[in-house]
């Protein structure tokens, strides 16, 4: 009876040592970047793999099939497992060749900032989302730094108010945005009602008003 004992407390031991080990795994493996996540890092990992040569497409923050693919060169070459997921693993691989210095997340808070310092910081997340809601549209170009430079789009740049440098709450709506907010639900467009001039604005149909901006589509 004394050995049953011993033999039953030593498998709840087991059974204990094996419980304690599952979140950690389940944790690392819902921190690996894969198809159809949005996120922040998702950018981070697009830029890092285009210092390295591996991506050549838009930066967008999205995980699709370009992405996929350019992980899974970087792996083969790495002597990884060419599964196309940025795991642990690959994220330290990558890590390891050194941090991306300009980046668009910057670009993205710096257009936040030029665009809508005065407003909420919904107001600012929203139009952060617009340019996400660009990236995605295929109405525009496909990358972050593209569709906030395309000739003629954003007052800011025009008039030269996007070379000041964000504070931290724009790159925080940046963050916010990169993540998934989107206050304007998918907008495309934006104006302020007080100063707009063009018809072609004011004649799209209003999605919600954050603030001076009205967002259109």
């Amino acid at each position: 009876m004394k050995k049953l004992s011993i033999l039953i407390l030593s498998c709840a031991c087991m059974l204990g040592t094996v419980l304690s080990v599952a979140p950690g795994q389940a944790q690392a493996q819902s921190s690996a970047l894969k198809k159809g996540v949005q996120s922040e890092r998702v950018l981070e990992l697009q830029q890092q793999l285009h210092s390295l040569g591996y991506f050549k497409a838009g930066f967008t923050g999205y995980y699709g099939s370009l992405t996929s693919k350019a992980v899974a060169r970087f792996q083969r070459d790495n002597g990884l497992t060419p599964d196309g997921v940025a795991g642990a693993a690959t994220q330290a691989r990558l890590d390891s060749f050194g941090e991306v210095r300009v980046t668009a997340l910057d670009q993205l808070a710096r257009i936040i900032y030029s665009e809508a310092r005065g407003e909420s910081f919904e107001g600012q997340v929203a139009v952060g989302a617009v340019v996400l809601n660009r990236v995605q549209s295929g109405e525009f170009p496909s990358s972050i730094p593209d569709v906030i430079l395309q000739p003629g789009q954003f007052t800011a740049v025009q008039d030269g108010q996007y070379r000041l440098k964000p504070n931290k709450t724009a790159y925080r709506a940046a963050r916010q945005a990169l993540n998934g907010a989107d206050p304007t639900n998918g907008s495309l467009f934006y104006y302020n009602p007080a100063i707009a001039t063009a018809k072609w604005s004011k004649n799209r149909p209003a999605v919600i008003s954050l603030g001076r901006h009205t967002f259109t589509n």
